[in-house]
């Protein structure tokens, strides 16, 4: 296991008054999840789901595979726990996570998500988003119906494609990265890209080398706008693990190993 240094911050916003957004700060496994259904109790769909991946950082070994089975049964115990308490039916939440796996017993990273919470890598002073929302802005920014600048406020920009607590249970994405020192993940939920561009985010990266201070930078920088949703981040940096030996790049590309399939609308 690469030496690895966490800073997390999570705040309700200006505009809420319940905080539905949980995350998980574990050894090797890291999480941030966004509950959906307001009434419905979204706080207790994303609640759920972290204290149901928790259980990941038992694994030994973990593997890729491991993760998006995880994701599965934490689908099924949302949807149980729905059918129990009807005034519960209907939550969701997103997923979106970082697991350190083995593979022919050597450690990667794997990259998960379902929803639109995001995880950016960080390296050499660039951004880049690893996952992909599943959302209806996404969908329209794939078929080049909007640009970026549109999605930012295009009135469908809330509305998920595939979240965690759906039926059928939603394929779960996932990518697996070489472990290289210097790199920083972020994980955030879209309270965080839906104030601050990329841009803005990376310029606040760029300012601050202690993952802590990142995260609680991030969550003001947030906090000086009008801040309409629950913002949460988990910075990570490794600053123990050396560069794949075969991997020449500077920015190691993602591997999509668990193909996504189409999800329901919610």
């Amino acid at each position: 296991m690469p030496h690895v240094v966490v800073g997390a911050r999570t705040d309700v916003g200006h505009h809420r008054s319940l905080n539905e957004d949980a995350l998980l700060v574990g050894e090797r496994v890291w999480v941030v999840a966004d509950g959906m259904g307001g009434h419905a109790a979204g706080d207790v769909a994303s609640s759920l789901a972290v204290q149901s991946l928790r259980a990941l950082e038992g694994a030994e070994p973990l593997t890729p595979a491991d993760v998006p089975a995880a994701v599965e049964r934490t689908n099924d115990a949302l949807v149980e726990y729905g059918g129990e308490h009807p005034e519960a039916r209907g939550m969701g939440t997103t997923v979106t996570g970082v697991a350190e796996v083995s593979i022919g017993g050597v450690a990667h990273w794997l990259v998960f998500n379902v929803g639109d919470s995001r995880t950016y890598r960080y390296v050499g002073g660039e951004l880049h988003r690893v996952t992909i929302d599943h959302s209806e802005v996404e969908e329209l920014l794939a078929q080049g119906l909007i640009d970026a600048d549109e999605a930012r406020v295009h009135p469908a920009r809330h509305i998920i494609t595939r979240s965690v607590g759906m039926q059928p249970t939603p394929s779960v994405d996932v990518w697996v990265l070489p472990q290289t020192a210097g790199e920083r993940f972020l994980l955030c939920s879209d309270g965080l890209n839906g104030e601050l561009t990329d841009e803005q985010i990376a310029a606040v990266l760029a300012e601050h080398a202690d993952p802590r201070a990142a995260a609680s930078a991030l969550v003001d920088a947030v906090l000086s706008t009008e801040a309409r949703d629950n913002v949460t981040v988990i910075v990570i940096d490794v600053v123990g693990a050396e560069p794949d030996a075969g991997d020449e790049s500077t920015v190691p590309q993602p591997q999509l190993t668990h193909a996504p399939a189409a999800g329901g609308d919610r």
